[in-house]
């Protein structure tokens, strides 16, 4: 009978979700907040310099996120193919985390430095002309596209506050760092930026 109730009325079963959802991660999320594995930095870990965030920003602005993820899951087939597992403590200065969900494209996690820049160029202009089979769209209006930096210090303003909040041991950026960020990126195109950000994907634990 009680379960008839619930049913039946739209209102208490909206309330109800509500509560069982909240406990849920109060149970399963909030705990991870105060575990030192999930807000500490892996040794070599660093914050995006100013052309980074330009080019992470573009990454997210055309959609990459929806073909590649950046998560190695820690089975034999995935560690194989893209190297160590990924951990909590290399994303502490993702906000929002590139983890994705599916890969139409390969993982991206240790991408850095595993090719070349003037491949990266040539792959974002014309992905079949380094892989034939490759189903990946072009996007060669990165290359003309040319950054002005205008908004690049509130960006690293706003991941101060976003960072400062999850990660008490994240080293955050100066004043000095947002003075020079304009100067720093702009005029640079945006497919430099995005290739500076390819680069510096997965390096610390590639590196340790």
């Amino acid at each position: 009978m009680s379960h008839e109730v619930v049913e039946k009325n739209t209102g208490v079963l909206i309330v109800l979700t509500l509560l069982v959802v909240s406990v849920a991660m109060l149970v399963e999320i909030l705990p991870l907040f105060f575990l030192k594995e999930t807000t500490t930095p892996v040794k070599g870990v660093q914050r995006y310099d100013a052309l980074a965030i330009e080019g992470r920003d573009v990454y997210i602005r055309e959609g990459c996120y929806n073909c590649h993820s950046q998560m190695i899951r820690p089975f034999r087939a995935e560690t194989e193919r893209y190297g160590h597992y990924s951990v909590a403590g290399e994303s502490v200065y993702d906000h929002p985390f590139q983890w994705g969900s599916k890969r139409t494209g390969p993982d991206l996690a240790r991408v850095g430095g595993r090719y070349s820049d003037d491949w990266h160029r040539a792959h974002l202009i014309n992905p079949r002309d380094v892989v034939p089979e490759s189903n990946m769209p072009a996007y060669p209006w990165l290359d003309k596209a040319v950054l002005d930096g205008r908004n690049t210090a509130a960006k690293m303003k706003a991941l101060n506050i976003v960072t400062g909040a999850t990660c008490p041991t994240c080293e955050l950026y100066t004043d000095a760092d947002m003075k020079n960020a304009e100067t720093t990126v702009k005029g640079k195109t945006e497919m430099q930026a995005v290739i500076h950000y390819l680069q510096g994907l997965g390096l610390a634990l590639k590196n340790n």
